[in-house]
């Protein structure tokens, strides 16, 4: 159930609209002065502001402002100027909608359904899921460079990630040193080819039960490693 703050000194307007927004399901607080409203819409979560601009204390104008300062939760303004420069003023703060008394009640509650379903699309549009490698036991979160074996987590230096990562990203494909290297190293490429027999060695010694008998990456003789499935 979505949460609603009304801040909006109008007892009798705050009271109507609140009734409106919980028969359509919505939850809703009031506060009645700019003060109190603003310290509300700072310390707990709401996921809509509907701000009367003319309140005792502290005014919309403020408000939005301050609320914008560290959260993007949808804002619909409401007063009884009619004046384009308000509007402009209110939206430039940061505000979504404007709306001027009189107004619909019906109005009203579809313009914060409107904009509820705008904000939650573009949050689940900005929620990538994480880049996950699963195999035999070891998780590779690639987003996060986090390894977990068998559940317990791993620490791997910036190389030992990327070369794990690649092999499991290359199941059963067997590579030389020599791809290897210039793969995770390229132009870093400072040293030579017996780098990435130490690196495999370290993997090996986080990853592997017995590291004289390999499960995961395996030693290809006179060829290379390849990470077995």
């Amino acid at each position: 159930m979505s949460k609603v703050l009304i801040i909006e000194d109008e007892v009798a307007i705050a009271d109507l609209e609140k009734d409106y927004l919980e028969l359509s399901g919505f939850e809703v607080e009031i506060e009645n002065s700019g003060d109190k409203g603003l310290e509300r819409a700072l310390r707990d979560d709401f996921d809509m502001y509907i701000l009367d601009i003319m309140l005792q204390g502290v005014d919309g104008f403020e408000i939005c402002r301050r609320i914008r300062e560290v959260k993007n939760t949808p804002i619909l303004m409401v007063s009884a100027k009619k004046d384009d420069i308000d509007k402009i003023r209110g939206l430039g703060l940061g505000a979504d909608d404007y709306i001027t008394k009189p107004f619909s009640p019906s109005e009203l509650v579809a313009r914060v359904k409107a904009h509820l379903a705008r904000y939650e699309r573009l949050i689940g549009s900005s929620q990538q899921e994480n880049d996950i490698i699963e195999i035999r036991g070891i998780k590779i979160d690639k987003t996060a460079r986090r390894v977990w074996i068998n559940d317990e987590e791993k620490q791997f230096t910036a190389k030992e990630f990327d070369l794990l990562a690649f092999l499991a990203e290359h199941p059963n494909h067997v590579f030389t040193k020599e791809e290897l290297f210039r793969e995770i190293w390229d132009m870093e490429s400072i040293g030579d080819i017996a780098t990435v027999t130490v690196h495999i060695k370290k993997i090996r010694e986080k990853i592997e039960i017995n590291t004289a008998k390999p499960q995961y990456i395996e030693t290809i003789w006179g060829l290379g490693y390849r990470f077995k499935v």
